[in-house]
């Protein structure tokens, strides 16, 4: 994916402003662990829609999956982990802004950040 259209289209989205998530649970995709996010889902979530709109709108493609705001933990992880974390809730913690973020083979690279 090219990254300078995806920012040039990600800088055209208002965010929400701040907002006050904690970390409430875990569960798995597959092979990745995640915690689940809890607060300002709303805003959240709409702030979500906005972006995949401008990315649609700009002619990248979309996955259809649902929506669910999480942390990801790890790629690689133990099943009793997700047990052990089931009914964790974790202090909340403000979120002020947003990144878009390169993987590939293990390593991250943030490649543009922007205001929530």
């Amino acid at each position: 994916m090219p990254e300078e259209p995806v920012v040039e289209a990600l800088a055209t989205v208002p965010g929400p402003g701040p907002v006050r998530l904690h970390l409430a649970g875990s569960g798995r995709f597959g092979s990745v662990l995640w915690a689940g996010l809890l607060g300002d889902l709303e805003p959240l979530t709409a702030f979500r829609e906005r972006v995949r709109v401008a990315l649609t709108e700009a002619g990248f493609p979309i996955d259809g999956r649902p929506f669910h705001p999480h942390l990801t933990i790890s790629y690689r992880f133990d099943r009793r982990v997700v047990a052990a974390l089931a009914d964790y809730a974790g202090p909340s913690w403000e979120v002020d802004e947003f990144s878009l973020v390169s993987s590939a083979d293990g390593e991250y690279h943030r490649l543009w950040a922007g205001p929530l």
